[in-house]
């Protein structure tokens, strides 16, 4: 299915029901629907009685009502109209479907699912089919306890994921032979892209080349030029074995074992390499290097590569965490994220994100990367695989493997065929008579099986730890065809295995550390798994009112098509007429995010925020180009935008100009009037985030849009907001020509404790043209830009998410759920300004979805700081809202639409009780550094110690509320040190001892 322009004929004419009128009709079978409300009166018998938006939307109508009276209104609609310009507001309901129950949707889905053909896939190129031990996939993969964590920022209620994070790094780094890795990044891919950039970065003699092996997997070829592209890098696509290094490069990528299986001793090359300037990046098969001599100890500098394998289902393409593994020299260059071991308050080890946990934020254009995320949640599968098999256990998977595809190789040389001369891992490259190619390909068709087409002369087949005696059987049938094979796989045991080159043997000892030698019965890692989760908060605790992060619900029913078979066990790259349920799900999700954005066009394929961006701006740059405009490389960016915004735009080869906000946190229009004009000639675009990042529905929005086309720029948005938008307004109407999509926060992806996301873009009629294409799918525009992500709809098994909430919710449940997440935002202000000034609001003195409290006055009265607030509403039992983003000094609340007036009154006691505290300080009744906010947050062990000198009481110090009494969560390490963890950086597992 290719990623097009999507009419608004096409959405009414596919969407069954679809107009106002027939929305109307359904109603009688479904209920009375009010305007402004989900509320059902059933008169009929036959019709469901759950209507979804009633669990999804967390204040009742009572509660709606009660709240409205304390902003001041008499209904949600009166609130919208004070709140959203009339000038952008959408003059009638969305066309979507009606919404419908639970559980006749989940009905619907599974046929849809039905329509994927379930192969056995010997594809191989970065992907293996594998075994999810089941323990590990009910209690993390399917355990909203870790599924809806967010990010650590706050790691004294996070050191359950952060240890995670930190085995998932002792393992690459001891299976690489490198020295330090980070906590994980998008995919294989990008990750090479990135290894690109750091080492472009890096190599000071000027060179803009970069050499990459023919032999890498086609799809990492495609993302990094795309990402040379924009760089203006050169990439050289060659063989190693003939390169003479007679052009300066900066930097080669090499792939291990190639993507045809081959092994090839690179040692040498490494050193020519090395002696010309360059740094070697080895992309390397992780289980391969429990065989295999490791790149650190041949001559790479860094290393990357997915971790699918280890556990991860292949979920048509992902999500999966791919790996990133230097040298410590180069630890202030490393992309993404990196855990960290530092010490608390009591002196004992604690973790937390070191070095560049805001690199965006801090240095903007000057960033080493974009992205500011990992892929936490497939990272923490794959370090469990390790932890619950072990060396020992992940070598016996490694040797079986080898062994069957030993034994796939003698059968194919029975049968006559030639096989590569280098030696294998688990693929072999089988040359094939001419003309024979289909044959086979067609008989491996009828048993079920997918081969890789290398070429018109050779097959691709990848084995992996699920294949077993059957399969062999099933492989030498296809190729032997009519003369049949007339032996078993147990009449080739005997034959000799090829045997990898001495030279090549890894001899280097791995997961050595307790953790990976310990929970090797499903006891001990069941209690490993909870004791690592009772350490976390997450949404199963409590409200995370993280401003611009969109924590709202991750309903069950959305969940639990993710690890259906049917979606998760399909190979990203098999013929498109076995996924007709996935492109049917592709289909109708485009156009859902059509309607709701207002633009023709979609692209599925940026797996992250931070990509959707980069994809974004592409495809404006790729239009200008089009246009012959190569000179339009100037990008206007407001001060206040999100730090992934320059970052992205740098990537994207724009020039960087920054637009200044007035004294109420708006773009200053004048200041953007004037540098679009005095840019006109080589502005290309401005990034505009709405409603802005202060939380305000500008109102100068429209006329915003017109000074970038009347200067011939176009405008791309940051859909980081769009929870405040759906139903209400739509980027396209109002002037944006360009606009990623967050799924992971408006569409309810979970955060994943830090990924996965999707960042789907949308794009007006004149860009559809340029949507993202892929080397082996066909998907895309005619003049697209190249591929962004490995695979052609980036994470595909996680997008039923996204379609389920959707279809659940319908139109009115839609835009009902931004409405009260409006609502929930000003109900906080309101609650909370008689206490703490509301920094920024609109014309009519409201929010949008979030909210800004200035604490900034706090440290000159009591010398309190932000962050002894944040740490302080821990022991309330909440995880504090984003600190210091984006005004230093300040928190931002992001409530969502799924908290209970309940909840959202706790938080408000909580942080009006914590006023009450600042201001015994400021009136001199408590020491100002020895008090309940500077000690906070308060453990357990803090608590029941035999000495307490401390000048507030143990009670009051743990038990604020007596909500706590009855549901204390506590934080499991008291407060962090950082920088004593970046002064003495360790991001490997630590010794036992070091926790006694």
């Amino acid at each position: 299915m290719l990623e097009r322009s999507i009419e608004q004929s096409d959405i009414t004419a596919n969407a069954d029901n679809a107009s106002v009128e027939s929305y109307s009709a359904s109603s009688v079978n479904r209920g009375t629907v009010t305007k402004g409300a989900v509320t059902a009166i059933y008169s009929s018998p036959l019709a469901y009685t759950d209507v979804f938006a009633e669990r999804h939307i967390g204040p009742n109508d009572a509660d709606i009502a009660e709240m409205l009276k304390v902003v001041g209104f008499d209904s949600l609609d009166a609130l919208i109209d004070a709140t959203i310009p009339a000038a952008i507001r959408l003059k009638q309901p969305l066309h979507l479907n009606p919404a419908k129950s639970e559980y006749e949707l989940l009905q619907e889905l599974k046929d849809i699912a039905t329509e994927n053909q379930v192969f056995r896939s010997f594809i191989g190129m970065g992907y293996a089919n594998c075994i999810t031990p089941p323990v590990i996939q009910r209690n993390i993969l399917e355990n909203p306890g870790w599924y809806t964590q967010y990010t650590p920022y706050q790691p004294e209620i996070a050191q359950g994921r952060l240890e995670a994070l930190l085995n998932f790094q002792t393992m690459i780094t001891d299976l690489t032979g490198l020295e330090i890795a980070n906590a994980s990044l998008l995919d294989e891919a990008t990750a090479a892209a990135e290894a690109m950039f750091m080492s472009y970065g890096l190599h000071k003699a000027g060179a803009k080349t970069f050499w990459v092996s023919e032999a890498c997997h086609p799809q990492t070829i495609a993302v990094v030029q795309t990402r040379a592209k924009a760089l203006g890098i050169e990439v050289i696509i060659g063989d190693h074995r003939q390169c003479q290094f007679d052009q300066a490069v900066f930097g080669v990528l090499l792939q291990y074992p190639a993507t045809d299986g081959a092994i090839y001793d690179y040692r040498e090359f490494c050193d020519r390499a090395h002696t010309a300037g360059a740094l070697v990046t080895v992309a390397a098969d992780l289980l391969s290097l429990t065989k295999l001599k490791p790149p650190g100890e041949f001559g790479a500098d860094i290393a990357i590569g997915n971790t699918q394998r280890f556990g991860v289902p292949l979920g048509y393409g992902g999500p999966h965490a791919a790996y990133f593994a230097t040298k410590e020299t180069f630890k202030r260059q490393l992309p993404g994220r990196l855990v960290g071991v530092s010490k608390d308050a009591e002196g004992r080890p604690a973790l937390r994100l070191a070095l560049q946990t805001r690199e965006q934020h801090i240095r903007r254009d000057k960033a080493t990367s974009n992205i500011c995320t990992a892929q936490v949640l497939l990272a923490i599968i794959a370090s469990m695989y390790a932890v619950y098999h072990g060396a020992q256990g992940l070598r016996q998977i490694a040797d079986r493997v080898h062994c069957l595809t030993g034994i796939l190789a003698a059968g194919l040389q029975r049968l006559g065929y030639q096989l590569g001369t280098e030696p294998y891992f688990d693929t072999l490259r089988v040359e094939v008579p001419a003309g024979q190619v289909d044959q086979i390909l067609a008989r491996a068709h009828s048993h079920h099986i997918n081969l890789r087409r290398i070429s018109d002369r050779a097959i691709g087949v990848s084995l992996d730890e699920t294949v077993c005696s059957d399969d062999l059987i099933a492989l030498f049938q296809i190729f032997a065809g009519e003369q049949g094979a007339h032996f078993t796989p147990e009449d080739l045991l005997h034959c000799p295995v090829s045997s990898l080159p001495s030279e090549l043997v890894r001899t280097s000892p791995y997961l050595t550390h307790p953790v990976f030698n310990t929970h090797h019965s499903e006891t001990e890692l069941l209690r490993y798994i909870y004791q690592l989760q009772a350490k976390d908060l997450s949404l199963t605790t409590a409200m995370i009112p993280l401003g611009s992060c969109t924590m709202k619900l991750n309903a069950t029913t959305e969940m639990l098509p993710v690890t259906w078979a049917e979606f998760g066990q399909i190979h990203p790259f098999v013929p498109l007429e076995q996924t007709r349920g996935y492109q049917t799900l592709f289909e109708q999700l485009e156009q859902w995010l059509a309607e709701i954005t207002g633009f023709a066009g979609i692209s599925l394929q940026p797996n992250a925020g931070s990509q959707g961006e980069y994809a974004g701006l592409l495809v404006i740059r790729q239009y200008h180009e089009s246009r012959g405009d190569t000179h339009r490389q100037v990008c206007l960016i407001p001060q206040s935008a999100h730090g992934t915004n320059p970052a992205s735009a740098v990537m994207a080869g724009m020039q960087v100009v920054a637009v200044a906000c007035d004294k109420d946190g708006n773009i200053d229009i004048a200041d953007l009037r004037a540098k679009a004009e005095h840019h006109r000639d080589r502005l290309s675009a401005l990034m505009v985030t709405y409603p802005s990042t202060h939380g305000v529905f500008e109102e100068g929005i429209i006329e915003i849009c017109e000074i970038i086309h009347a200067n011939g720029g176009q405008v791309y948005m940051d859909g980081a907001n769009m929870n405040a938008q759906v139903g209400l307004c739509r980027p396209a109407d109002f002037g944006a020509d360009v606009c990623h999509l967050n799924l992971h926060k408006t569409f309810c992806i979970p955060h994943g404790g830090g990924g996965p996301g999707m960042g789907p873009i949308g794009v007006a009629k004149h860009l559809v043209p340029f949507l993202p294409q892929h080397p082996v799918i066909a998907v895309g525009g005619e003049q697209g830009i190249g591929a962004v992500s490995a695979a052609p709809w980036g994470s595909p098994s996680i997008l039923p998410i996204s379609w389920v909430y959707i279809a659940l919710m319908g139109s009115e449940g839609l835009t009902k759920a931004t409405q009260v997440a409006i609502l929930n935002a000003n109900y906080i202000a309101k609650r909370l300004e008689g206490h703490y000034p509301v920094l920024y609001k609109g014309q009519q003195g409201l929010v949008a979805h979030e909210c800004i409290i200035d604490l900034r006055q706090f440290k000159k009265t009591a010398e309190i700081e932000v962050d002894d607030i944040a740490k302080r509403l821990i022991d309330y039992g909440f995880h504090p809202p984003t600190v210091s983003w984006p005004v230093a000094g300040t928190i931002m609340v992001e409530p969502t639409e799924s908290e209970s007036q309940a909840e959202l009154d706790r938080f408000c006691d909580a942080l009006i009780a914590i006023r009450e505290e600042i201001r015994e300080i400021e009136e001199g009744k408590v020491d100002r550094k020895n008090n309940l906010l500077k000690n906070a947050p308060h453990t357990a062990s803090a608590l029941i110690a035999d000495e307490w000198h401390r000048p507030y009481s143990r009670q009051r110090a743990a038990y604020p509320t007596g909500w706590t009494r009855n549901n204390k969560f506590w934080a499991s390490v008291s407060r962090i040190d950082q920088a004593y963890g970046d002064r003495n950086l360790v991001c490997t597992c630590l010794p036992m001892d070091a926790y006694q």
